[in-house]
């Protein structure tokens, strides 16, 4: 596909056109030896990642108490608090042994899709590879966690409830929300990328500002939504014997938000 040469001038619009003609960041290739290849996805995945350190080292190089805190200490002490009210009110106060993770998951989701506004940035979330992984960490994570709180053979017979003959079942509910998560966040991030792009060849200066702000909001509402399923998925799987009605909530609570 090719465009008129009058508005692929500018830079930013360079950036869109390529928006519009590439499904996925994996289509970019940046660098190749032999079968290695360095697209866009990986290079970005990594810019977030050594962004995320850094913002993490400079707020905790200096951990003090109050008042005398840091700019860098102070944000970090909120986004990790709501984090942390968010699992606890989810989990009913289990929040020690999730934090990591579903903090993590949050981060990395929330940062990839806010700085999609970067013109020339695109969104590791926007690709089907990253969003797999990241649902493939939450399958994992599920037995894992589960295991750990209710014993093998405990969580085994999670698989065979309320009846052996539901044991299959079981297992494609399993596989099929984790395909649900990978492609919930791929489609939604991707879809929004494309529509910011298409606006901007139509109309260059007043769409672009709307949808960004709502690129803003979604990519939030997104992070938000796959970091609460991932966490009721396994806060559901750790549950023990005299918290099967809590699991329960927790399940309905998980599909109510998918």
């Amino acid at each position: 596909m090719k465009w008129a040469s009058t508005n692929t001038d500018c830079p930013l619009r360079k950036a869109y056109m390529m928006d519009i003609q590439t499904l996925s960041p994996d289509e970019v290739v940046l660098w190749q030896w032999g079968p290695i290849k360095l697209n866009y996805t990986i290079a970005y995945t990594w810019l977030v990642m050594v962004g995320l350190t850094l913002w993490a080292w400079l707020a905790t190089r200096r951990l003090r108490v109050e008042p005398e805190i840091s700019g860098w200490q102070n944000l970090l002490e909120i986004v990790v608090g709501t984090i942390d009210q968010q699992i606890r009110e989810v989990a009913h106060g289990a929040a020690d042994r999730f934090l990591p993770l579903i903090g993590t998951l949050f981060l990395f989701i929330a940062t990839s899709n806010l700085l999609a506004i970067v013109p020339g940035f695109h969104p590791p979330t926007a690709s089907l590879s990253t969003t797999t992984a990241l649902a493939l960490c939450v399958l994992v994570a599920v037995p894992v966690y589960g295991i750990a709180s209710r014993g093998l053979l405990g969580y085994m017979k999670l698989y065979l409830e309320p009846t052996p003959l539901m044991l299959p079942f079981n297992v494609i509910g399993e596989l099929s929300r984790t395909l649900a998560l990978a492609v919930r966040l791929f489609g939604n991030m991707m879809s929004g990328a494309k529509i910011a792009a298409i606006l901007l060849a139509v109309m260059p200066l007043f769409f672009p500002v709307l949808m960004h702000v709502m690129g803003l909001l979604t990519g939030l509402i997104q992070a938000y939504i796959f970091s609460i399923l991932a966490l009721v998925y396994i806060a559901s799987a750790t549950q023990r014997n005299g918290q099967d009605n809590d699991s329960s909530h927790l399940q309905q609570e998980g599909s109510s938000h998918g």
